[in-house]
């Protein structure tokens, strides 16, 4: 009779085959994705009955100074979109160092139709949601596309959002977004990894299963739809306010549509701790508004499964070969998936397994607890997991 164990490694090794399996198929999803992200915009026709496209605001919260920051807001500065388009950016200081890169890029861009709201209002525990509900009456057009601070985003981005839109029963339209390390230091590439492997195909993953998820990175819809769910007010009560969103606009009978684009994130991680911190409020986040599909995401650690194969039976020759070679497939899929997000990390290799650790890590200590503490705020996130009552 095998002993316990041996059981362990053998269940631990076909974790760690589903879990390559699942990246693979995440992988080969992602790269055909990729391939029809950038078609010719032949499919962009007019919205509105004198055949013009419908002008769009860009909703821009800031707070702080972060690396990458200019850059970042500057790729929306050169949206290449033939309808009017206006960027409103949201300030909770006159003091915030922020204002003065977007003051700068004023000045290189004085063409652009920019709109700075400076409001310390707090509306609810969820301050990004406040300053969006303080720069919502600048906002002058009808379909508002809602995106965070470091998001690095290609010139047909706005495009892109329009065309989502325009599919039937649409009413909300996100965006997949890869990890970009603000520098070419472990810690940002252990992020940006963490990010491009295991949430990157774990989302194509769950499209393809039918789920229709909001990704925070960026969420639009047209002021109607907004309204229709009780507006920005309905979320400010809540951490995960793209989670609730997209609950709250399938609840209206509306479909969620990726947007035939992909974004990039900035990593700005300084430190290992910090690092960890911040997946472990993510983790908490997502464990409280999806807690099942969070703990199945525990496949999407082939690494980890396959190096305690050989910790349960070290003597076994299959255990060390489904390490070596899952780590060399894993190595495979992170570089096709560097080329396709744009984010290419050379020199990850080493560390890979480490990754899975750490990802495992992240995933016990998101298992208790429901504190996060963002941008210097403590928060509980017990609320974000009901809808409000008057739905």
């Amino acid at each position: 009779m095998p002993s316990l164990l041996a059981i362990a490694s053998a269940v631990s090794g076909i974790f760690s085959l589903a879990g390559h399996l699942q990246g693979a198929i995440g992988t080969g999803l992602l790269h055909r994705f990729r391939r029809t992200a950038h078609v010719p915009d032949e499919t962009l026709s007019p919205l509105h009955h004198d055949g013009t496209l419908p002008a769009v605001t860009i909703m821009k919260p800031l707070h702080g100074d972060e690396p990458l920051l200019e850059e970042a807001l500057e790729s929306f500065f050169k949206q290449d979109y033939p309808a009017p388009h206006q960027i409103v950016f949201g300030l909770q200081d006159e003091h915030d160092p922020a204002l003065a890169v977007v003051r700068r890029l004023q000045k290189r861009y004085p063409e652009r139709d920019i709109s700075v709201v400076i409001d310390q209002t707090e509306h609810g525990p969820n301050r990004k949601v406040g300053n969006l509900i303080n720069m919502f009456p600048a906002c002058k057009h009808d379909v508002l596309i809602i995106s965070d601070s470091d998001i690095h985003v290609s010139a047909d981005y706005t495009a892109s959002i329009v065309r989502a839109l325009q599919q039937d029963g649409v009413q909300l339209a996100t965006t997949l977004y890869a990890g970009l390390p603000a520098s070419n230091t472990l810690v940002r590439k252990l992020g940006a990894c963490g990010i491009n492997t295991n949430f990157l195909p774990g989302v194509m993953m769950s499209r393809l299963m039918g789920r229709q998820d909001c990704l925070g990175a960026t969420m639009a819809l047209r002021r109607k739809h907004l309204e229709d769910i009780g507006g920005l007010e309905a979320l400010v009560q809540h951490v995960a306010d793209d989670a609730v969103l997209g609950q709250l606009i399938r609840h209206n009978g509306g479909r969620i549509a990726l947007a035939p684009t992909i974004c990039q994130t900035t990593v700005a991680e300084t430190g290992l701790g910090a690092l960890f911190q911040h997946e472990l409020r993510w983790g908490r986040t997502v464990r409280s508004v999806e807690p099942v599909g969070y703990g199945l995401s525990a496949l999407q650690l082939p690494l980890f499964w396959g190096s305690l194969c050989v910790l349960f039976a070290p003597a076994r020759f299959f255990s060390w070969a489904l390490l070596g070679g899952g780590l060399l497939c894993r190595s495979a899929m992170t570089c096709h998936i560097g080329r396709l997000t744009n984010c290419a990390m050379p020199g990850l290799f080493p560390h890979l397994i480490f990754r899975d650790w750490l990802s495992a890590a992240v995933m016990v200590g998101s298992a208790r607890g429901t504190q996060v503490t963002w941008r210097g705020q403590s928060l509980h996130i017990s609320r974000g997991k009901k809808l409000p009552k008057s739905l």
